[in-house]
């Protein structure tokens, strides 16, 4: 299945295919930074499923960071729509809130919770885990 979705003005759109690799809720303080307060709804797919139909990602990673991801955006309206993170090579992390329907999404874990607040609330049927979960 293809998937679609776009920036807050329009300026950029893009699509992916499926798989989906997995749909996560990060407490991280990094992603907290990004979203505003409130965890981080993304999910996990392949970068080479992924396609700019419209206009161009600028980019940004922290030159500070030994392994910094490479964070891209909207150089308009400044949408964070993915990211590349060195810890999951071949992938990309998409915003959630940037798909035309995301109406589907049903997060299958909560990740980084040792950074939870006290008003951030996890569905009672999503695993949760102090950082990520244990490899299977």
């Amino acid at each position: 299945m293809t998937h679609t979705g776009k920036c807050y003005c329009g300026d950029i759109r893009f699509e992916f295919d499926d798989p989906i690799h997995s749909q996560l809720l990060c407490h991280c303080r990094e992603c907290r930074y990004l979203s505003g307060g409130e965890p981080n709804a993304s999910i996990v797919i392949s970068e080479d499923k992924f396609r700019v139909t419209k206009g161009e990602l600028n980019t940004f990673a922290r030159e500070d960071l030994e392994n910094p991801r490479t964070r891209f955006f909207c150089k308009n309206c400044g949408t964070h729509i993915c990211v590349k993170s060195p810890p999951r090579p071949g992938m990309l992390v998409l915003k959630i809130g940037t798909l035309d329907d995301h109406s589907w999404f049903s997060p299958q874990a909560a990740i980084f919770c040792v950074d939870q607040q006290p008003f951030h609330q996890i569905p009672a049927n999503v695993p949760s885990f102090d950082k990520t979960p244990p490899p299977k």
